[in-house]
């Protein structure tokens, strides 16, 4: 169908165009309210700037269309082929994107608060600094997405899938991540104050210069994990592995530490309460793979006033 064509029974009123063929077609600016292009052919359609809003795309095929800046809030999308799209700064609050596949695309900066992602497919997707606030991501495929400085909190990443992604800077204060696999991954500076991480996998997880504030870590893996400079201060890590983590700099003031387990961790220049110093130091043994000093050293450096730390009692 042609665009004059399609614009043309818009005005006179139709909505329905399931299954129309626009591929390639130029809808950029458009103005097509409430229309239903459910399994449409819009392969590489220009819809950049569109306004679409609660719009039906269920199932269309809309692999690298151009839908930058695009206003469908409220919309479906559910079952689409968003392979390669550009949907940067693309508007979505409230969209249905379930089960929508959209690896590879680009959504930076792209506003999806409340929009439910369930089980869709955002591997390699380009996710930095877009809004997630409150969305449903329950078994979505996030595996080597990039979500540097986006905004999760409040978001659902039950059972999502993680390997390899990127969530440096990402605010994710008062997720429950609890008992995912965030091995290896990225969230250095991240803010998790709140989130609960109890039984999480952060086994070799980057978490220099992370905001943990009152964070659950309770049974936790965090073996060979970096916390260096992180913000631990009321974190519980009541029976946490944290064999050969690099804590230096860390604050755990006020955190508990119950039966956690510190084989060959670094404790330099840490800010911690006296008594929970003494109580780690019968639980020390072994050396950091990376120091000189075996990790009773360090805490008893630390007593003596070791760099910037300081002993509160």
């Amino acid at each position: 169908m042609e665009v004059s064509e399609l614009l043309k029974r818009y005005d006179m009123g139709q909505r329905d165009f399931t299954g129309v063929d626009l591929q390639g077609a130029d809808l950029s600016g458009k103005a097509l309210i409430a229309v239903k292009l459910t399994d449409a052919n819009l392969i590489g359609v220009n819809l950049s700037r569109a306004f679409l809003t609660k719009s039906d795309f269920s199932g269309a095929f809309l692999n690298r269309a151009n839908l930058s800046f695009v206003k469908l809030s409220e919309g479906t999308l559910a079952g689409a082929d968003l392979t390669k799209v550009n949907l940067q700064g693309a508007f979505l609050v409230k969209t249905e994107l379930t089960r929508a596949k959209l690896s590879g695309s680009n959504l930076k900066h792209a506003n999806l608060r409340g929009a439910n992602l369930q089980r869709a497919n955002l591997c390699g997707a380009r996710l930095q600094e877009s809004n997630f606030r409150g969305a449903n991501l329950q078994g979505a495929n996030l595996n080597w997405a990039n979500l540097q400085g986006a905004r999760l909190s409040g978001a659902t990443l039950q059972d999502a899938f993680l390997n390899g992604v990127k969530l440096q800077g990402a605010f994710l204060n008062g997720v429950d991540l609890k008992g995912l696999d965030l091995a290896g991954v990225d969230l250095s500076e991240a803010k998790l104050s709140g989130a609960n991480l109890e039984e999480t996998n952060l086994e070799a997880t980057n978490l220099s210069a992370a905001q943990l504030r009152g964070v659950n870590l309770t049974g936790a893996n965090l073996s060979g994990a970096n916390l260096s400079g992180a913000l631990l201060n009321k974190a519980e890590l009541n029976w946490t592995n944290l064999s050969k983590a690099d804590l230096s700099g860390s604050d755990l003031s006020e955190a508990n530490l119950l039966g956690a387990k510190i084989d060959g961790a670094e404790f330099s220049n840490v800010t911690l309460p006296e008594m929970t110093r003494s109580y780690l130091r019968l639980l020390a043994s072994g050396t950091p793979p990376w120091a000189q000093r075996t990790t009773r050293e360090t805490l008893d450096y630390l007593s003596r006033g070791g760099g910037s730390s300081s002993s509160k009692s």
